[in-house]
């Protein structure tokens, strides 16, 4: 069985316009995904990026324009000004973390959930009760948001070692586990192509 691992962030506007589709081309190749939320401002700064509000206004402003655009293409909401956003990517990296962990619920609706919650619910993803009902919806016990937290951030730094050492520099990230690397939510046509051989 064929692996994927899946770089993101919980804060990411083009993961939110990944969806599931990367649950789904699992799902019909016969792959398994593991889950590796980073602190992708870190990965910038690791990786020769900028973050968005550094960049200059031209790259800032094309920026929205492809997210309108990606969204429209993909019929998803999404509000390029949200509330909440940036805000601590913390905590729901860690519910990712233990729930990947533990096992028994949806992680791919977790994952989608979180972003959702920042970029079409105008929900803070750096509450707890946000962080519990995001849990709770993808079929994990709301609890999680309170365990392993230790453990979650020495995983959470890991990734993003990992993440530098496979050539990753920005989100989502999809590295297969005969190294193919695919940047961004419009490469997973071709990452299916890839693991379909």
């Amino acid at each position: 069985m064929a692996g994927i691992d899946f770089y993101f962030s919980t804060l990411s506007p083009f993961t939110y316009l990944a969806g599931t589709r990367l649950e789904e081309v699992a799902k019909r190749q016969g792959a398994t995904i593991t889950y590796k939320p980073l602190d992708i401002m870190s990965l910038f700064a690791r990786t020769g990026g900028t973050v968005p509000k550094e960049r200059h206004v031209s790259r800032q402003e094309y920026r929205l324009i492809e997210l309108e655009r990606q969204a429209r293409k993909l019929d998803m909401k999404i509000n390029l000004q949200p509330a909440f956003w940036p805000t601590n990517p913390a905590p729901s990296s860690y519910a990712i973390i233990a729930a990947q962990s533990v096992g028994g619920g949806d992680l791919g609706a977790l994952v989608h959930g979180f972003l959702r919650a920042v970029w079409a619910d105008e929900s803070n993803i750096a509450e707890d009760e946000v962080v519990r009902n995001c849990l709770q919806s993808a079929g994990f016990d709301p609890a999680l948001a309170d365990s392993g937290l230790l453990t979650g951030a020495e995983t959470y730094a890991q990734n993003l070692e990992d993440a530098v050492s496979v050539g990753v520099f920005g989100a989502p990230f999809y590295v297969t586990e005969d190294g193919g690397r695919f940047f961004g939510q419009d490469r997973i046509e071709e990452l299916e192509r890839h693991l379909a051989g």
